[in-house]
C-alpha cells in the first residue's frame, strides 16, 4: 500500500490534483469508468435506508480505490439523489503534525474530473470566529485524505463548494461548535477516515466491529481510550458531538478491509462507509415554545388566584404540532437548583393538555418536595420537555449497555418488576459517567445502586426536546 506522491502544488489559486495516478486513475474517462462500476457494484446490495431522513453527513474511507473503493461507493451512492450546496469535508493530518484545523486559500480544488470551488465565506467564517483555524500550505498542497473522496463526491452531485478542513490535535467541541455554525440544511459534513491500519485479517475484523459500534452509539469516550481505531479520530468525534448536538442517527452502509479487496490478509486496513440522518419530523418552533412556556406558568398562576396575561396566541385543533399525542414533563428551578419534576414518558393527551397537566403536577404533586408557595412563583424557571415514543435497548450485559447508551442524548426507563424509574437527557450534565447515571436511576427506582449490574433490568430509550424560560 505504498503510494507515489507527485510534486504538484497550487498554481494561479488553483489546488491540482496531487494524488490521481496512485490513488486513484488520472484519466477522466477512466475515473469516470472506475466510480460508477464501484458504485454499480455497490447498489447491489445496499442495506435498508431510513424512510422521512434526511442525511447530514457521511464517513467515507480514503485509500486508494483499488483497495477501499468500494465500501466509499456506498456513501457515493447515496448522493445520486441528493442535492447539497456545500459539502464540509473534514479529514486528519497525515503529513504535517499540527494543532488545531487548518483550511486553503486556493479558490477551488482540481480533479481529473475538473474543479471545485470553496466556499469563501465560510471558510472566512472559520477564520473570523475562532483561532482554532488557520492556513498552511503545506498540508493543503499534500495531504491526500481529503483529494481522494473529492471526485465520488464530483461524480455524484451536481453543483457544489468545497469547505476543507485538515484537522490536527486540539479542541473537539471547539471544532464540532465552529463547524456546526457554517452547517445549514443544504450542507452535507463529510468526513474522512479509515479504520485500523496493519493487523492481521481477523484482528482487524474483531477491532474494526467495535470501532463501528462505538461509532453507531456515538461513544466518544470509548472510542479515545482505543488505540489504532481509525486514522480519521479527531473528525470522527467531531461529527460525533455535532451529532449529538443535533440528534442525528448513524447507520453502517458498508464495511470491509484491504484484505477483502486485494486478497493480503497478513496487515490490512479497515474501511467503513457510515451516514448519518436527521428526522424529517416537524419540530416546534420558537413561537410554539414560547406559547408552552406561557401556558405553564399561566395554569400555575391561576391556582393562586392571579390572572396572568391573556395568550397572544390560540392554540388551535390546526396546530398540530401542540396538540399532537405525546410524553411531557415539566421542571421547575430555583436558583439552577431543581424545585420539582413531573411527567408522563407515555400520554394518550395532546401535548398542550399534558403541558397543563404537569404543570400543575410539578407545581404541587412531587412527592419529593413541598408543595410551592405563592412566593415562590416569581422565582422559579420553567423548563419543558416533550419526548419521543421510548423504544427498548437490547444488551448483553453491563458494559454493553454502557456502550450503547448515548450521552446527552438518551432519556433512560429503568425497569425491574414493578419498580421503574427515569432520568431525562438533560440529567447527564449532573451525571455525566454512565456507570454513575445508571447508579442514581437505580437507587430512584427503589433498587440497590448496582442493579444495574447485577439484575439486567429492563432499558428503554428515548429523545427529548427540551427548552426553558
Amino acid at each position: 500500500m505504498t503510494y507515489i506522491l507527485k510534486k504538484k502544488t497550487a498554481t494561479n489559486n488553483i489546488r491540482k490534483a496531487v494524488h490521481s495516478g496512485s490513488f486513484y486513475p488520472s484519466d477522466k474517462k477512466n475515473l469516470i469508468e472506475t466510480i460508477e462500476n464501484l458504485i454499480n457494484a455497490a447498489e447491489k446490495n445496499l442495506c435498508a435506508l431510513p424512510a422521512n431522513k434526511n442525511l447530514k453527513a457521511l464517513i467515507f474511507p480514503h485509500a486508494g480505490y483499488i483497495y477501499s473503493g468500494l465500501t466509499a461507493a456506498h456513501c457515493a451512492s447515496l448522493l445520486k439523489k441528493e442535492s447539497f450546496t456545500d459539502v464540509i469535508l473534514l479529514g486528519p493530518d497525515h503529513k504535517i503534525g499540527f494543532k488545531n484545523c487548518c483550511t486553503s486559500e486556493a479558490k477551488a480544488y482540481q480533479t481529473p474530473l475538473g474543479s471545485v470551488s470553496l466556499n469563501k465565506e465560510k471558510i472566512k467564517k472559520l477564520l473570523s470566529d475562532t483561532k482554532t483555524f488557520q492556513y498552511i500550505k503545506t498540508s493543503d498542497t499534500t495531504e491526500h485524505c481529503l483529494e481522494v473522496i473529492l471526485p465520488f463526491l464530483q461524480n455524484s452531485l451536481c453543483q457544489f463548494k468545497l469547505v476543507p478542513i485538515v484537522m490536527g490535535t486540539g479542541n473537539i467541541f471547539e471544532y464540532a461548535e465552529a463547524i456546526n455554525r457554517i452547517t445549514d440544511k443544504n450542507a452535507l459534513i463529510v468526513v474522512s477516515a479509515d479504520l485500523s491500519h496493519y493487523l492481521d485479517y481477523d484482528t482487524a475484523v474483531k477491532k474494526d466491529k467495535n470501532t463501528i459500534k462505538n461509532i453507531l452509539n456515538l461513544n466518544s469516550e470509548q472510542l479515545i481510550k482505543e488505540k489504532n481505531n481509525t486514522c480519521g479520530i479527531t473528525p470522527v468525534l467531531t461529527l460525533i458531538e455535532i451529532a449529538k448536538k443535533n440528534n442525528w442517527d448513524p447507520i453502517l452502509l458498508h464495511y470491509s478491509n484491504s484484505g477483502d479487496t486485494v486478497g493480503d490478509q497478513n496487515q490490512v486496513v479497515g474501511y467503513a462507509a457510515i451516514a448519518f440522518y436527521q428526522n424529517t419530523e416537524e419540530q416546534l418552533d420558537k413561537n410554539q415554545k414560547q406559547l408552552l412556556l406561557k401556558l405553564a406558568r399561566q395554569t400555575i398562576a391561576k391556582k393562586f388566584g392571579q390572572e396572568e396575561q391573556d395568550l397572544q396566541e390560540k392554540p388551535t385543533p390546526k396546530n398540530s404540532l401542540l396538540n399532537k399525542i405525546g410524553g411531557t414533563f415539566v421542571t421547575l428551578y430555583i436558583n439552577n437548583s431543581l424545585r420539582s419534576c413531573i411527567g408522563n414518558i407515555v400520554s394518550d393527551l395532546p401535548i398542550i393538555e399534558g403541558i397543563k397537566n404537569n404543570a400543575i403536577n410539578a407545581a404541587f404533586k412531587d412527592p419529593r418536595f413541598p408543595p410551592l408557595t405563592e412566593k415562590e412563583l416569581d422565582k422559579i424557571k420553567i423548563e419543558i420537555s416533550i419526548l419521543t415514543e421510548p423504544k427498548p435497548l437490547t444488551y448483553l450485559n453491563a458494559e454493553d449497555l454502557i456502550s450503547k447508551l448515548k450521552k446527552n442524548i438518551d432519556g433512560v426507563i429503568l425497569r425491574k418488576g414493578i419498580k421503574s424509574a427515569t432520568f431525562l437527557p438533560q440529567v447527564w450534565e449532573q451525571l455525566p459517567e454512565p456507570k454513575q447515571f445508571l447508579s442514581h436511576l437505580c437507587v430512584k427506582a427503589g433498587l440497590l445502586s448496582e442493579a444495574w449490574i447485577t439484575d439486567k433490568p429492563d432499558i428503554f430509550v428515548y429523545n427529548a426536546e427540551h427548552f426553558q424560560e
